[in-house]
């Protein structure tokens, strides 16, 4: 099917380009639908769905905010295995709605499983009886403001019959672009893996650009795959892939009401049993899995609200592996440390009162520091090497700035990811809703 993509891209994201992202094809099993529900002032898609016509077991890990939205409260209520749909908004978050946001929820999955069920009826052999707790929600957008419930449910009917049972790489870009908010782009990533002799997809998708540090997830994270593995599994494999992909990136220091990352397995491949997370055929399937995650993760703080550089913090040779991702996020959060690349100094001060704040016990006798290839603190002393002008020209002209912290301490290491605090963070957050 020709699709026209130079319709995708507003303004924002306008140096985009196809080449930009990889080739995401079909995975059997799932079919993708995106439309406008007219939640924005201007015409834009901002209602996405991922319809599982078979059923997918899925995983997820959810905010540890102490105030969390409606949909993630939807979300946990679910115990039905196998899911059949996920339907994510954009603009609205659906947060400090109470029972009436999450009612909303309710009426809408009423309304789109029974529609779901005629399609079924319609292009099924052995259709199913689509249930509403089958239904999965993602909502991303202001907090505080009333559900347009009526608004989504009236498109419904235009989401159903946009359903694209074969996917391409316009399909997928045009969907991550439904779920965005204050992103300048889609992000995307895929890897391909083998499960005995089989061939696997991971595929994946997220949106992400403020509110943006880990306290389980982070942002809008969505991985679908065609192998056949159940949710037990899945659930362990996200856990443990989370904490150095999107666990390990922070644009802002603030941590979401609506932040959640999913897994589904549509099982149409048909490979050998996995019956345990240790199942050495699973190795190549986690390392991809990983893989994908940590390329969304990155794409998100990449595109960090106003970003300029994207920063790359590795805690070397910590005694723990918790000392380093202290003093990584303590350095990553840092304002003056974020103002000061933004700026192209390398006030190399900064870093120092970032370890410091992190209050962790270190032998400043032992402690090294470069910014990229710049050699500045060595063994607790100012580099003999070290030139200020060899940093400026680094980080003036690389658009990926690295920061070394050697502890020598241990063998244990920790890298975050985050970007620099220009006056354009200030700009889009000042003008969010207006």
């Amino acid at each position: 099917m020709a699709m026209n993509i130079s319709n995708f891209f507003n303004l924002q994201n306008k140096n985009s380009k196809m080449s930009d992202f990889q080739d995401l094809e079909h995975i059997d099993g799932l079919s993708i639908s995106s439309t406008s529900a007219n939640l924005y002032d201007k015409a834009r898609d901002d209602l996405v769905m991922f319809y599982f016509r078979n059923g997918a077991s899925f995983a997820s890990v959810y905010t540890q905010s102490k105030i969390v939205s409606e949909n993630i409260k939807w979300n946990l209520n679910i115990k039905n295995k196998k899911i059949m749909a996920l339907v994510i908004n954009a603009r609205n978050a659906n947060a400090f709605t109470g029972k009436k946001g999450f009612d909303s929820l309710k009426e809408i999955a009423e309304d789109l499983s029974e529609k779901l069920s005629e399609k079924q009826i319609q292009d099924e052999e052995n259709p199913e009886r689509i249930k509403p707790n089958q239904i999965l929600f993602g909502c991303t957008g202001t907090i505080g403001e009333t559900f347009p419930k009526d608004k989504i449910i009236n498109c419904i009917p235009d989401l159903i019959s946009k359903i694209k049972y074969t996917q391409n790489k316009y399909i997928w870009i045009k969907a991550s672009m439904g779920i965005m908010t204050t992103d300048l782009v889609p992000k995307l990533a895929m890897e391909e893996c083998k499960i005995g002799n089989s061939n696997i997809k991971i595929y994946g998708i997220a949106k992400g650009s403020g509110m943006i540090f880990p306290n389980m997830a982070t942002t809008l994270g969505y991985i679908f795959t065609d192998a056949n593995i159940p949710s037990t599994i899945l659930q362990k494999l996200l856990k443990q892939n989370i904490e150095t992909t999107f666990n390990a990136i922070s644009c802002d220091g603030d941590t979401s009401t609506n932040d959640m990352v999913s897994i589904f397995s549509t099982g149409k491949i048909k490979h050998p049993d996995i019956k345990n997370i240790e199942d050495p055929r699973l190795k190549n399937f986690g390392s991809s899995l990983h893989n994908v995650l940590l390329n969304l993760a990155k794409r998100v703080a990449a595109d960090g609200e106003g970003a300029s550089k994207f920063v790359t913090i590795n805690v070397q040779n910590s005694k723990t592996i918790e000392d380093a991702k202290k003093i990584a996020f303590s350095i990553a959060n840092s304002n003056l440390v974020k103002t000061a690349i933004a700026g192209h100094d390398p006030n190399w001060g900064r870093i120092i009162m970032a370890i410091g704040k992190a209050n962790i016990n270190i032998n400043l006798n032992k402690l090294s520091i470069k910014i990229g290839p710049v050699k500045i603190i060595d063994k607790g002393q100012l580099s003999n090497s070290y030139i200020e002008d060899d940093a400026k020209v680094y980080m003036r002209e690389e658009k990926k700035i690295d920061i070394y912290v050697d502890l020598n301490m241990g063998k244990k290491n920790f890298t975050a990811y985050t970007m620099d605090l220009t006056k354009k963070y200030i700009e889009i957050n000042a003008d969010y809703r207006t």
